[in-house]
């Protein structure tokens, strides 16, 4: 957008920093190159610029939240910095029962320094040092990186409304579960490093590092931990339960569990099954399937026509768990795809996976100390 004079044009842009995102609005000026931030949002709230009203940029549409309200509409005058914004509309909460979760952007280290963030999620009115421990579930999703300096940075806001949907973790909140929030599960290849050569050292890594720090901090404890994820999340799901005790339960969604059935690459791994073969075998938990001891419950969709997740991925994954003596149900949802959209097929996808980690890790209580 150019100002009335064509010497300016605003810019508006996520505002990542250490605080996590805070967005703002600039204007740059054309001959001398020189910025000026016209709006940045502060906390206790997060406000996402929408559109600028005027061609010299001084009235600004935005929406505004905080964990326990809603995103609202706003215009805020740009040119009077003690001016209030003014509301435009006054959206309610949708669960009003569940004001008052509570909501930390946390920041811990990896065992080689990288920096991982997460978002601690704890239920309305809960106090770790009055309460004790409760079960707690981390639902997460790798993601690789070129360098640790990339894999490190904090995204999103802990001023964003907390938001609660069936798709991810939160909805456990109003069951009485501590979750935790897409916790950082980098993995890292750097230079001439391709990251799935250590997929496993780090995963594992990464998760030891999110157990940590939530068990230092008192929210849970070690015997009452459940891990999850969807598709590439439920991939690490597996992996995680074959390959260490951290977790006492699983739930994976949708995912893929043998490699040698997605052979031309997945993700973001470029290389074909027979251009590394070895790390194709070493990343497929079902060839390790003997080694998970901890149950793990798969869920995934009939119709599923994502070509790394077709439906015999789980299948076949629950029968070798199941065949070798392990713990494992498998849920199969009639007509629908990689996501799931029917009311009865989501309700399931809860039903399910609330009594799963209720026979696992325990009901939404504070855990009893045993005597």
């Amino acid at each position: 957008q150019v100002s009335a004079d064509g010497r300016s044009i605003f810019l508006i842009g996520q505002g990542a920093s250490p605080e996590g995102d805070r967005p703002f609005v600039d204007r740059l000026d054309l001959e001398s190159r020189q910025t000026t931030r016209l709006f940045h949002s502060q906390a206790p709230s997060y406000a996402l610029p929408q559109a600028l009203l005027d061609q010299e940029g001084t009235s600004l549409l935005l929406t505004r939240e905080s964990p326990d309200e809603p995103s609202n509409f706003y215009v805020q005058s740009l040119s009077d910095a003690s001016a209030a914004p003014r509301a435009l509309t006054r959206f309610q909460h949708p669960l009003p029962q569940l004001r008052g979760v509570s909501k930390e952007q946390i920041r811990y280290k990896r065992n080689d320094g990288v920096d991982l963030t997460a978002t601690l999620m704890l239920p309305p009115g809960y106090n770790a040092k009055k309460d004790g421990p409760l079960p707690l579930l981390m639902w997460a999703y790798p993601g690789e990186f070129k360098t640790a300096a990339a894999a490190s940075q904090v995204t999103d806001s802990p001023y964003r409304f907390n938001a609660i949907s069936y798709w991810g973790p939160q909805a456990f909140l109003a069951k009485g579960y501590a979750v935790l929030v897409s916790p950082s599960m980098p993995i890292i290849g750097e230079g001439d490093k391709e990251p799935n050569d250590t997929y496993l050292p780090q995963l594992i890594a990464n998760a030891e590092a999110a157990v940590d720090e939530v068990v230092r901090r008192g929210v849970t404890d070690r015997d009452h931990i459940a891990i999850g994820g969807h598709s590439y999340g439920a991939f690490m799901t597996a992996n995680l339960l074959a390959h260490t005790r951290l977790f006492k339960a699983g739930i994976a969604r949708s995912g893929a569990y043998n490699r040698t059935l997605t052979p031309f690459g997945f993700q973001a791994e470029e290389r074909n099954y027979w251009q590394a073969q070895d790390v194709y075998q070493k990343m497929s938990p079902f060839n390790y399937a003997d080694r998970i001891k901890d149950p793990i419950l798969f869920i995934h969709g009939v119709d599923d026509n994502n070509s790394g997740t077709f439906p015999i991925q789980s299948e076949r994954m629950f029968a070798a768990v199941k065949g070798l003596g392990g713990d494992a149900r498998l849920v199969m949802l009639p007509n629908e795809s990689h996501a799931y959209r029917a009311r009865e097929s989501i309700m399931t996808m809860l039903a399910e996976s609330e009594r799963w980690l209720e026979k696992t890790i325990g009901p939404g209580k504070p855990i009893k100390k045993k005597r």
